[in-house]
Order: C-alpha cells, then structure tokens, then sequence
C-alpha cells in the first residue's frame, strides 16, 4: 500500500479511538459505555478496511475523492442548517412523478416518498431491503446536491447517543433552528399504546412518546405531509389509511411523538454492536435488525422509526415523509457496512452477501435475489437502475463515501 494512502487512513482513525492493529470487539458489551466504544471501533476498521483494500475502488471513486458521512452532532451549525435548507429547497421544487401515478406529489420531496410507498413490499423483509435502501439514499444526496446546491455529505442518527441523552436533548431532535426540528405539540395519550401484529402473530404493545401532535419548532415547523397514510399505527391498537389511496393527495402536518423509552430499549449502542457483532450470516444480520415476526424485538431499524413517531414516521410505507428518515437511514447503511467489513470477501460478493426474496417475507412467494436483480427508484432518482452487485460496497457502484 502506498506511503500517502497509509497516511491517509491513519488520519481518517484519528479521534475514533482506533487504530489499524487494534483488536476488535467479538460481543457486545452490557455496559452502555463499553458499548459506545465498541462501535467506534467497529465503523474505524470499517473505514480501514475499505481503504486499505487492494481494490476497494470503482472506476469513478478514487481514495483522493472518497467523501465521509458524520453523525449530525458533529457537523457545525452552518453544516447543519445547509443541509436542512436543500431539504427544503427540494421540498419547494416541483415533483417529477406523473400525476396519473402519484396524484399526490406535489413536490420533488414527494418523489422520494412516493417511490418508497410505491416499493414498500419489495424492499422489507426481501433480499433487496439493504441495498436498496443504499441506493436510495445516495441519490437522495445527489439530489441534495445536484438540485439545491449542497456542499457536504448525507448525514447520520447515531440512535445510541440520543438513547443516552434523551431524543430531546439530542441535537437531531432538540428543536433548534440547527436540529431536524423536534416533538409534535403535546397531546394526551393518557392509557393508549402502539399495538403491532396481527396475521396470526403475537401483538406486541409500545408505549406511545411525550409529543403527538404537529411539529412546532426547528427548521420542518411549517412542513406539510402530502402522501399517506398507507398503514399508519396510532395510539388505541388503530391504523389510519387514506381513503383514496396512499398516493393521493392527502395534505397535513408533520407530526413527532418522540419516545424516549423505545430508543433506550431497542436502539442503545449495545443494541447496535450486538447487531454488527452477533449475526454470522446476512439473512441473520437483516432478520435482526429489522424485527423477527413474533419475538417481541422490533430491532433497531424498527427501534428508530417507532422512536421519532407520529405521521408519517410510524407508517412503513410513507416513513420517508419525515426529512429525519434520511439520518435513520444513514445508520442503517452505517451498521450495515460495520456487520459487511468483519468479513468482507463473504459479505460483500461471497456466500453472505443477499439473503432473500422479492417480496415482504416471501408473501406471495418470489424468485431468491440475486447480485443481478435489478433496484429502481423510479421518477426519485436520475433514471439509472442498478443491480445489487452495484450497491454491495460504499466505494462500488455510483458510491464513493465511508463512514465516520
């Protein structure tokens, strides 16, 4: 490996605790503290990894162009609110979905949500939920870019600080103009829970959060919710659809029932290591992460989006309508390049890369997804499909970022 790129991976390990020979967690700690620097070691071999690989690279990404994604809490203010302005300014541009399909989007936000809602049964419990995932979200940020004139990179959720601090005193979530806004105005849900299951599955019952009601402060206060609701849970064991279909148009506020409870129980830093650390195999790691049907544990994919609440952050389908989801997301991917770099020449190409098939937990059954299948996210992104073998790896493919 060559003088400079040595150099330059041991200045991307400064600050994270980590260093190129030190040695790796094998289990997660029960002590939330341990466990915190569990996984900054954990995502700094990561990084290593990839940069260290003989090649690591496509075509378009070179280690002199490899951008970073930071965990929002370490971006400056003006980081911050540039990122939460492209929010908006795409939120102000108009949709390029066709109005014969998605009736409803009215904005190039909406693209984004209704593409996701379009997919939902594709892209969960499937072998593609991962990768397309990944990809979604990277062209997300070239949206970001390309059409608002964003200078810096997709930020992150870390879910095991804000599972510490409270979601409140979290700069995600604190209400700032530098934040993703905060809570939902405070709406009495005395004696009401979440109440998940159903199809012959044992329910599961989660407390509801401190807020409910429509975002009132930060930079989203004014934002309005278009699409949706496809399968909204709200307290009271009740799911709210649009009468007309979730693509209609179906105008309201953003709304946060921010719960604290749920975050500390399913989304902590020992939640997170365990995720990378316990699964051998990827249909394992994916099970874990996004909830196995029955077990009570909703994984931290399901622990982040139930911890913001409210609408649409509680409906699986429309969940990309709150601008947070983006931060979730991020993780997600984080947490999978974290797991896929333990043992990368099975988990990127090799016999643990996909797991799966085409539809939600084979209902109704599909062909396995393979490294060919095919991902598209439609009228969102800049019309240029990809397969999965494309978004196995963050500096493959259109990808060219690690993480920090």
């Amino acid at each position: 490996m060559k003088t400079g790129l040595i150099f330059a991976v041991t200045t991307l390990l400064v600050g994270t605790n980590a260093s190129p020979g030190q040695k790796l967690p094998t289990s997660a700690s029960s002590d939330i503290q341990i466990a915190q620097e569990q996984l900054k070691i954990l995502v700094a071999n990561a990084k290593y990894i990839i940069k260290s690989s003989k090649k690591p690279f496509s075509s378009t990404c070179k280690p002199g162009n490899v951008t970073v994604r930071k965990e929002w809490g370490t971006l400056s203010p003006r980081e911050r609110i540039a990122y939460t302005d492209a929010v908006r300014c795409l939120q102000n541009k108009p949709a390029r979905s066709p109005a014969l399909w998605a009736p409803g989007a009215k904005t190039r936000f909406d693209d984004w949500v209704a593409t996701h809602i379009d997919q939902t049964l594709q892209i969960h419990y499937t072998g593609t939920f991962l990768g397309w995932h990944r990809y979604f979200l990277w062209e997300y940020e070239q949206a970001l870019r390309n059409e608002c004139g964003y200078q810096g990179t997709q930020p992150y959720w870390n879910w095991g600080l804000s599972a510490e601090t409270g979601m409140e005193q979290s700069p995600v979530w604190d209400g700032s103009k530098t934040s993703m806004s905060g809570n939902g105005a405070y709406i009495n849900q005395t004696g009401l829970d979440i109440v998940l299951g159903g199809n012959g599955l044992p329910s599961i019952f989660l407390p509801i959060g401190s807020g409910g009601g429509c975002v009132d402060s930060g930079p989203f206060v004014n934002m309005t919710v278009n699409l949706g609701p496809a399968a909204l849970t709200v307290p009271g064991n009740i799911t709210v659809v649009s009468l007309n279909g979730p693509l209609s148009y179906n105008p309201r506020c953003l709304k946060r029932d921010l719960t604290d409870e749920l975050n500390a129980r399913f989304a902590n830093f020992t939640a997170v290591v365990d995720n990378i650390l316990a699964p051998k195999t990827v249909y394992d790691f994916q099970m874990q992460m996004q909830g196995i049907p029955g077990s009570g544990n909703i994984g931290v994919h399901g622990g982040g989006h139930y911890s913001m609440g409210g609408d649409p952050g509680r409906d699986v389908f429309t969940s990309p309508g709150d601008p947070a989801f983006y931060l979730h997301h991020g993780m997600i991917d984080l947490v999978w390049t974290a797991w896929q770099m333990l043992d990368p020449e099975n988990r990127i190409y090799g016999k643990d890369a996909i797991a799966g098939t085409n539809t939600f937990l084979n209902q109704p059954p599909s062909a396995n997804t393979t490294l060919d299948t095919e991902l598209s996210i439609g009228w969102a992104g800049r019309s240029v499909n990809v397969t999965m073998r494309d978004v196995m790896t963050t500096v493959g493919g259109p990808f060219c970022y690690v993480y920090a």
